[in-house]
């Protein structure tokens, strides 16, 4: 039995749009309808309320929905049914560009798609290193926004993650870590129109350093996955600069981009 009355309370947890978004307002409404399938909000087999339901819900055009939802059924997150409506198909690439702000490499060890919460520790406006003003290009004085987020997974501390960014790129960026955007790619597109569409990345292992220690929960000698990127706007331009280290015990790595 498809699960109307869980979509129903989902939608109702969505707001209505800034029309003066920084991208095409179908791409936000995609982009919440994402969100919603990719956080677990949505299940497989949940049928989403109708167009003009979801129209009303968002204060955009019937046809801004549309647009959005037939994208989403392009992209094989969304499905037609005759007679039932539009359901979450659940057949869609765990990770995709499409949908990167849910980019969370780590799955269980029997393939299960893992779903972690992030907590920011810190978040400032600061001096960029020698390094991180050449991959950015920035100016001399130019500075960087640094991020520092712990995940969990089932309330065990499992990764974290040192983002860095242009702050001029970024003006009025919450400087609260209670005010942080869980989804910051998210944030990205919508408040700043900068769309993440590439990635080059880093693996390697390291043994666990004093932060890992306190964070992960982990007892020495241990040993960490790392994984560095460089992330990349629809421009070509470097726009993230990222470092996280993870325990894997639990857990394997995934990188599956489409």
């Amino acid at each position: 039995m498809p699960a109307v009355n869980s979509t129903i309370k989902a939608a109702a947890d969505f707001g209505r749009l800034d029309e003066m978004a920084a991208v095409p307002l179908y791409e936000v409404v995609k982009r919440h309808i994402s969100e919603a399938i990719m956080m677990g909000r949505w299940a497989p087999g949940t049928v989403l309320p109708g167009e003009v339901a979801l129209a009303q819900r968002f204060g955009v055009a019937v046809g801004t929905v549309r647009r959005a939802l037939a994208d989403l059924t392009v992209e094989g997150l969304l499905a037609r049914r005759r007679k039932t409506g539009t359901i979450v198909t659940g057949r869609s690439p765990h990770h995709s560009l499409r949908s990167f702000f849910q980019y969370f490499r780590l799955h269980g060890r029997d393939g299960t798609v893992l779903r972690s919460q992030a907590r920011v520790i810190d978040v400032r406006i600061d001096i960029p290193t020698p390094a991180e003003r050449s991959i950015l290009g920035l100016r001399e004085d130019g500075r960087v926004l640094r991020i520092h987020r712990l995940r969990r997974v089932d309330r065990v501390p499992v990764m974290h993650d040192r983002l860095v960014l242009d702050a001029e790129r970024l003006p009025d960026f919450p400087l609260s870590p209670r005010k942080v955007p869980e989804l910051i790619y998210l944030h990205l597109l919508e408040r700043y129109g900068i769309r993440i569409s590439a990635v080059r990345e880093q693996v390697s292992a390291s043994l666990a350093d004093a932060d890992d220690l306190k964070l992960l929960d982990v007892t020495p000698p241990a040993a960490v996955l790392v994984i560095d990127e460089v992330a990349y706007d629809q421009t070509g331009r470097p726009t993230v600069i990222g470092n996280h280290r993870a325990r894997t015990e639990r857990h394997c790595y995934v990188n599956e981009v489409r």
